[in-house]
């Protein structure tokens, strides 16, 4: 297979996270014409819920797990807001001439206490190989503890990355990178340009989400970066909303973030 590279795209840059299911589609079409400027051989594509599967998770506790029967439902709402977000997603990479596939996680992953358990590489290795690329998405999926939880899109892009050994994961957030607190609320907040995995536990306070996210905001996708950067993936933070900042961490080229270091 190809040099991999693998690229999460956070939910706060593709939804107004202020408006329930309100799809960014100026930044959903800008991004797709990134992609398909830089290049598209050995690419994956790995999608948040933003306003969509966060909004109706949080409304069901779904990332809880099944406690009562009214959640089913819910279960199913929120996978297919998913679906229709990456329906979204897929469509400007399409227009864009970039021969994406959607894949659901829901379908090949299931979970043991919210933590990836039984999973197939087989299917999106191939579409790799054949120089397609794979949009999969943060998903409601079943649990074989908890009944079904929330996995998230970032532990997903990271599993996603140690497993298929990828060369680089580039995170695409809504701020420069990883800062000293959360840069909306402190405008004291400076900038990590490279961050040792030995500082995380300094870091209590890296910009956690300002809306509703089930998944753990910036510290959460630190911690799951983290696993990534031991298996000696290259692991870096950027601001999607910048024009022109993915098609340069995907090309390779200095553009300012944060980079995970061991």
């Amino acid at each position: 297979m190809a040099e991999l590279i693998v690229l999460k795209l956070g939910g706060s840059v593709i939804t107004h996270k202020d408006r329930p299911m309100t799809p960014d589609m100026d930044n959903i079409r800008r991004l797709a014409e990134e992609v398909a400027e830089a290049g598209t051989r050995g690419l994956m594509i790995v999608h948040g819920g933003g306003s969509f599967g966060h909004t109706v998770a949080s409304q069901y506790g779904i990332a809880e797990g099944l406690t009562s029967g009214d959640q089913t439902i819910g279960f199913s709402k929120t996978h297919q807001a998913m679906v229709e977000l990456n329906g979204l997603v897929v469509n400007a990479l399409l227009r864009a001439s970039v021969p994406a596939v959607a894949v659901a996680p829901s379908s090949f992953v299931v979970t043991e206490r919210g933590r990836i358990g039984a999973f197939s590489f087989e299917v999106v290795r191939r579409l790799v190989e054949l120089e397609m690329v794979p949009v999969l998405y943060g998903d409601a999926v079943l649990d074989g503890v908890n009944g079904f939880s929330i996995l998230s899109g970032d532990q997903l892009a990271a599993f996603l990355s140690v497993g298929l050994k990828a060369s680089r994961l580039v995170f695409g957030v809504d701020v420069d990178g990883v800062y000293t607190s959360n840069p909306k609320l402190n405008p004291d907040a400076s900038l990590i340009e490279t961050l040792p995995l030995g500082r995380l536990g300094e870091m209590v306070d890296v910009g956690r989400a300002l809306t509703t996210d089930v998944t753990g905001g910036m510290l959460g996708k630190v911690m799951e970066a983290a696993a990534a950067v031991e298996a000696g993936v290259e692991v870096i933070f950027v601001n999607a909303l910048r024009p022109g900042a993915i098609f340069k961490a995907l090309k390779g080229e200095h553009v300012t973030g944060t980079v995970l270091m061991r």
